[in-house]
């Protein structure tokens, strides 16, 4: 089977979905309820908006800034945003996606065709869904600069392969992504990991995330696009490994999300 029919058809298949990352547990505030009652349960959920429901059905949302200079008695009929964009289910999360950045919305309520409340998409939960994407170019792009450097002819297939025995290539993932990937392989929504298996050797190009999170869970086999080098060959990048003592998943250090990089630069900055 071709590069292209493999991964197309692949990829293709199990589309992610927002009913695989909304919040179902959606926490909602009645169409006749004041200001003052939205306030209170902004201070007991810690949310900063509700969509506004008449019974079951979906009507507006209403956020803490559209309480700026708003008497607490005011009716929240006459505060919330009634101009709604709200999301199935079934809808495609990339679509989802493209409604939330280009809107600049934070949050869209999912509902049924009735228009009931069944739970929120935010935008965290895009982000969530779209770490570590599994793309087309990205194999093809890297098949092809295996082929430039080595000379080689790699073939490409569909597998499972025993996360003890990856080679990782990455010496720091971060503890945030590592939780997003847990949910997803417990929901069954993981994509595959890419990796080069020569003789003697599966070398993890692209999942740590993934990858620490099956070990964690207790899972043996990883599904994996295996882009398979018949040349007893060493890589450069399994030098990079050697060179930053990386032998077993075991030896990747987990972050937390606030020791990322891009976090400290920031701290720094704001120190001078």
């Amino acid at each position: 089977m071709s590069f292209c029919t493999l991964l197309s058809e692949d990829l293709g298949m199990d589309k992610k979905k927002v009913k695989d990352y909304m919040t179902y547990d959606v926490v909602s505030i009645d169409l006749h309820s004041t200001a003052k009652d939205v306030i209170e349960k902004i201070q007991r959920t810690n949310h900063d908006g509700f969509p506004v429901v008449d019974g079951e059905v979906v009507v507006g949302y209403i956020s803490a800034r559209d309480l700026l200079f708003i008497p607490t008695g005011a009716p929240v009929e006459q505060v919330m945003s009634g101009n709604l964009i709200v999301a199935d289910p079934e809808m495609d999360i990339n679509d989802a996606a493209r409604v939330i950045f280009r809107s600049g919305i934070q949050k869209l309520p999912v509902v049924d065709e009735k228009n009931h409340l069944l739970g929120i998409i935010s935008n965290s939960d895009v982000i969530r869904s779209q770490i570590e994407h599994v793309s087309p170019e990205k194999v093809f792009n890297f098949i092809t600069t295996l082929k430039k450097l080595y000379g080689v002819d790699p073939t490409l297939d569909r597998g499972t392969v025993p996360v003890n025995e990856l080679l990782p290539t990455q010496s720091k993932i971060y503890e945030d992504e590592l939780e997003g990937r847990m949910y997803e392989i417990k929901k069954g929504l993981a994509e595959p990991i890419i990796v080069v298996r020569r003789p003697g050797k599966i070398i993890l190009v692209d999942g740590h995330h993934r990858a620490i999170a099956a070990k964690r869970l207790g899972i043996t086999a990883l599904d994996a696009y295996i882009i398979e080098i018949r040349e007893d060959i060493e890589l450069g990048m399994e030098r990079t490994a050697q060179a930053m003592n990386l032998k077993t998943l075991d030896d990747v250090q987990v972050l937390d999300y606030a020791r990322h990089p891009l976090v400290a630069i920031t701290h720094r900055l704001v120190k001078r």
